[in-house]
């Protein structure tokens, strides 16, 4: 008799089959899931089956077209062939409502790339029912966005060695990647890891189920961002595929709780593995933390299966490793008690608590006074948070820098300079807060505002008992060397584009932080002299007031001892943090529409960070 098939790089922990209790979990969390609107209709779905095959015809044509004019015959040209192969959270199996499909075009030699945004984008524009079209050919993955009958689909471009694609064409072997630039080979991998994970799991219906669930999880805790330090789409289906290998036979239930129980306690660094690391045919860097020394430094190694293996998690950061870890054995203790049935589902998926989780927090704000530019100037600044956050952690006084996984895009109609100098700072009067676009018309001096604020939280170490006088926290490296890399952007204008960073308390975190959010504040616990916690006192949110007037506590460059906080007490312990002063853009030219700038996509995903220029006030 044959043995049972073995998945990844060890044996399972356990091929019992899954008991009564776990099949009657995983039909409660199944029901919760469609309660929590992470299933499409199925009028969407079949709406997306026609476009992609509406999508896979003009791929067809595009070929067609581009090998004529190159002076193929036209029996050679119908040949040439074209194909598309989706991939992401669309090819896994579980997207939701409104997700958009990664779409990978695989075309013949005689197709350039340049044909790709030359020809095929203004395909895709003339293409019926076609709405958005944006190519970002300068990308580090090159990519059209489009949205076609509604549906969201990122296209991206491979062009093989081959003289015809034909229609069973296949991925997976290695050989395929040979002769191809590394902007191919990056589209391709896409596409190569999906297919992979899918063949590595034991039970492809219980991982989709599983990996439903971490994903919505993960999106409302607030730690689903690769750019941020967190873990993306990929990391966390790797993370929940291997919990599939080890317990092969068990369901959705059953995988949701021993993947928290594991994660909390993995022994990072030791790498997630769905299959031992392959050599392959090109001359490629394939992680290996024995030769390469930033491979060893990973904090939470998970290695993608397919050839040439990375390393998924390269953003995760000191910080980010503890929250997550943190989130997992928070998890893990909810779904005990769903085990045993004193919990329930709508629990883990409770909304975060970020901005009632700290006491001090930083702003970082990018403004500009076009939207065209503004999206890709905040583009860059959150593209570079990350090292920001990075160098916080190397504060002595701080123990956690928490950055939040978006940021939070407002446009302002300011009637004066001032006005507008107010808002680059983050300081939004009540009047221009509430002042609408034809307020403003015909007036000088004045205009629209653009501004993108991101945050990170501050756990700030207590005390020490017996220190007298207050503290000082001097971040002035953090944001001064933070500002010096976003200004290194190729199209960084002074004049142009604003980026401030202020120290902010949580008493006066901006209103439009806490909309459409039903939930009561948490009660911070607060530090007395002796640096013992006071469970009694002290809600810093509790009476959080107006964000909306200019304070005098904010545009101070230091946060005094003396001053009071929003509880009506003086909190002894609190620091005084040190940020350098920063200068404001003039905006000038405020309607002009920017051209020529690059994509922040275009940075390479190495450089996934942000920089700015300003003081926290």
């Amino acid at each position: 008799m044959a043995s049972p098939q073995t998945y990844g790089v060890t044996p399972p922990i356990s091929t019992n089959l899954p008991t009564k209790r776990e099949e009657l979990v995983t039909g409660t969390l199944m029901v919760e899931l469609k309660k929590q609107n992470t299933f499409e209709s199925e009028e969407e779905a079949r709406t997306r089956e026609l476009v992609l095959g509406r999508v896979a015809g003009l791929v067809k044509k595009f070929v067609h077209q581009v090998c004529l004019q190159r002076g193929l015959s036209e029996a050679a040209a119908a040949a040439a062939g074209g194909k598309i192969f989706t991939f992401g959270s669309y090819r896994l199996g579980v997207h939701g409502p409104g997700s958009d499909i990664d779409t990978l075009c695989v075309v013949p030699k005689h197709v350039a790339r340049e044909d790709f945004f030359l020809v095929f984008e203004p395909m895709l524009r003339e293409f019926e029912g076609v709405t958005e079209v944006s190519g970002v050919p300068e990308a580090y993955v090159p990519i059209i966005k489009v949205k076609i009958s509604g549906i969201p689909i990122d296209f991206l471009f491979a062009r093989l060695a081959l003289a015809t694609i034909p229609e069973d064409l296949e991925l997976r072997d290695d050989n395929l990647l040979r002769n191809l630039d590394e902007r191919c080979v990056r589209s391709l991998g896409g596409s190569r890891v999906t297919d992979e994970i899918l063949r590595l799991v034991p039970n492809v219906a219980v991982f989709r189920d599983s990996l439903r669930c971490i994903k919505l999880w993960a999106q409302r805790r607030a730690i689903y961002s690769n750019v941020n330090g967190f873990l993306g789409g990929v990391a966390w289906s790797m993370l929940v595929a291997r919990i599939c290998q080890l317990y092969p036979s068990a369901v959705a239930g059953g995988i949701i709780s021993r993947f928290f129980t594991i994660m909390h306690q993995w022994n990072w660094p030791q790498p997630v593995l769905l299959k031992q690391i392959e050599e392959g045919p090109l001359n490629v860097r394939v992680w290996n933390p024995k030769l390469y020394p930033s491979d060893r430094a990973h904090r939470m190694p998970i290695i993608t299966p397919a050839y040439p293996a990375m390393c998924s998690t390269h953003n995760v950061t000191k910080s980010t490793q503890l929250i997550m870890t943190q989130e997992c054995k928070r998890a893990a203790g909810i779904v005990d008690k769903i085990v045993v049935g004193t919990g329930e589902w709508s629990e883990l998926f409770a909304k975060h608590d970020f901005f009632y989780k700290y006491r001090y927090y930083l702003q970082i704000i990018a403004s500009t006074a076009n939207s065209e530019l503004q999206l890709k100037w905040a583009g860059t600044v959150e593209s570079r948070i990350r090292q920001l956050v990075m160098k916080l952690e190397l504060v002595d006084s701080i123990d956690v820098a928490h950055p939040f996984v978006k940021g939070f895009d407002r446009t302002y109609h300011c009637a004066s300079p001032d006005e507008v100098n107010a808002v680059a700072r983050g300081e939004v009067p009540e009047a221009v807060n509430k002042r609408k676009k034809e307020d403003i018309e015909g007036q000088e001096g004045g205009g629209t505002v653009y501004a993108t604020s991101f945050f990170i939280g501050l756990e700030i170490q207590p005390k020490k008992a017996g220190a007298v006088g207050p503290r000082k926290l001097d971040i002035s490296y953090p944001t001064t060397e933070f500002t010096k890399m976003v200004k290194m952007w190729d199209h960084f204008d002074d004049d142009r584009m604003g980026i401030v960073v202020r120290h902010i308390k949580s008493t006066v975190l901006p209103d439009y932080l806490f909309e459409n959010d039903d939930r009561q504040p948490r009660a911070a616990l607060k530090r007395t002299k002796s640096g013992k916690v006071n469970t009694k006192n002290d809600t810093p949110n509790k009476k959080r007031r107006s964000s909306l007037a200019p304070s005098s506590e904010l545009q101070s460059p230091q946060l005094q001892n003396s001053k009071v906080d929003g509880t009506g007490t003086t909190p002894m312990s609190t620091p005084i943090i040190e940020i350098p002063k920063q200068t404001l853009p003039s905006y000038a030219g405020m309607t002009k529409s920017p051209t020529g700038l690059k994509s922040p996509a275009a940075l390479p995903f190495s450089e996934n960070t942000a920089v700015s220029t300003g003081r926290v006030s």
